[in-house]
């Protein structure tokens, strides 16, 4: 695993006075006495204010929490109390999760003075765990987007292209830019239909997709509460499965250097294939070369039903869910919305209760087929997105981007997003791992010896 500090830097070279650290580098800086919680917390905040005016990640920064958090971190690691590896560790939010007293606008500029009466329950487990908050990141408007684009509070700067502003993926859009271009080390993301692997394939990160009902979705904004998940963003494997624990409630069995010899991993159909970029395609062939050199046995997998069927069953469902929780907001022509979010919503008012109950009971039949087709392979892999970034001006909001990740919330299922190289255009390819619902250990111990056999990948270009 590649353990090497991911250097970035702002524009003008030297503007950028710190590197960006792991968790598992911060871990052994604070274990060795060369780092203290406070020195971590002003890199990241010397680091926000030189770069997020070119990238635009963040939507609210609490400095002076931040700064009195780390202090007592400081005196505590000083006395010998440390309370585990999170313990110390800078970490960003999604503006969709509550946290007492503080703005959570979840994207919307209708919402931009709402004030949370609760801190969500992810959170409080992130700061008992020791977790410093640095601020809340930028959203797709009530998470309802894959492209990561926010017409009235901006949209994020994806940092591999430093000239043509390319979607970030969304909707956990500010945590993707903000983890890749080095302002904090990890980021809590939502994934309802890939809102959190969709922004780490576009920029560049790992990203965990959790099991339905795993993680408290308690003072999180919901969009649709029967698929909406939690998730950790960071830059390695390693990190996501750190946050991962601190997350959790109960101790899980993680084992990441146990390699995945005698495996047996699905791979996608010759008819599934079809529509894949190019430059994706051939980075998911070397993936798949790399996981048979590891000793893994690749499989062609023929799904009961076809991803694109799938995606658009789960689109029913959150559709309806969605308007349900914001359809009011919606239907209103004076409230200040994205009017590119406001027919997505919109849609679900034409979804009848038969419709909805209907595709319900479709997913329980789906999530059967799927899973007895699935018997002896151990995980699917496939792109986690069929394209690369695409240029802001040609996205198709009509569209999205989540092929391949909106079935794996549909079928209850785990997943990551693990960056699997670079295009010859300089752009981040993306490789998802899937495994079935709880499966989270298994799904991050295949992540971990994947991006060990990929090995280091460069910095984003912009600050490269």
């Amino acid at each position: 695993m590649d353990t090497t500090p991911h250097e970035t830097k702002s524009p003008n070279p030297g503007d950028r006075p710190t590197v960006s650290y792991s968790i598992v580098e911060l871990n052994q800086k604070y274990s060795e006495g060369t780092l203290s919680p406070t020195e971590a917390v002003t890199s990241c905040l010397e680091a926000i204010e030189a770069l997020d005016p070119t990238i635009g990640a963040w939507q609210a920064l609490y400095q002076e929490e931040a700064q009195e958090a780390a202090a007592i971190a400081s005196a505590e690691f000083e006395a010998g109390r440390r309370k585990g590896p999170f313990h110390g560790i800078p970490f960003a939010l999604k503006d969709i999760v509550d946290v007492e007293g503080k703005l959570t606008a979840a994207g919307c500029a209708e919402w931009s003075e709402r004030r949370s009466k609760v801190t969500a329950e992810i959170a409080q487990r992130l700061i008992a765990a020791g977790g410093i908050l640095i601020g809340k990141t930028k959203t797709v408007e009530f998470a309802f987007g894959g492209w990561g684009t926010n017409q009235r509070m901006g949209t994020p700067h994806n940092p591999w292209d430093p000239k043509v502003a390319r979607t970030p993926g969304g909707s956990s859009s500010g945590s993707g830019a903000a983890v890749a271009s080095g302002m904090i080390p990890c980021a809590i993301g939502t994934d309802t239909g890939g809102s959190v692997r969709l922004p780490a394939a576009f920029c560049g990160i790992v990203g965990l997709k959790t099991t339905e009902g795993l993680l408290p979705t308690k003072g999180i904004v919901p969009l649709s509460h029967t698929l909406d998940t939690p998730g950790p963003m960071a830059r390695t494997v390693t990190d996501v499965a750190l946050m991962f624990e601190a997350l959790c409630s109960e101790p899980i069995n993680l084992d990441l250097s146990a390699g995945i010899a005698g495996m047996r991993i699905g791979s996608l159909s010759d008819q599934e294939r079809m529509g894949i970029e190019a430059a994706q395609l051939d980075a998911y062939d070397r993936a798949l070369d790399q996981l048979a050199d590891l000793g893994a046995e690749i499989i062609q997998f023929q799904p009961a039903k076809p991803f694109e069927e799938m995606k658009e069953a789960a689109a029913v469902i959150l559709t309806a869910e969605g308007y349900f929780h914001h359809g009011a907001l919606m239907d209103d022509p004076d409230s200040l919305v994205d009017e590119n979010v406001r027919p997505r919503f919109k849609a679900g008012a034409d979804i009848s209760s038969a419709q909805y109950v209907g595709a319900l009971l479709q997913r329980d039949s789906d999530r059967e087929s799927f899973s007895l087709a699935m018997q002896g392979i151990d995980a699917l892999v496939t792109p986690t997105t069929p394209m690369l970034p695409t240029p802001l001006t040609e996205t198709d909001e009509l569209s999205t981007p989540a092929r391949f990740t909106r079935a794996i919330n549909y079928l209850s299922m785990c997943g990551t997003s693990v960056p699997s190289g670079v295009s010859n255009g300089g752009l981040p390819t993306s490789l998802q791992i899937a495994c079935a619902g709880g499966n989270e250990a298994i799904c991050l111990q295949i992540s971990a010896a994947y991006e060990r056999a990929r090995g280091a990948l460069p910095a984003p270009p912009l600050f490269a």
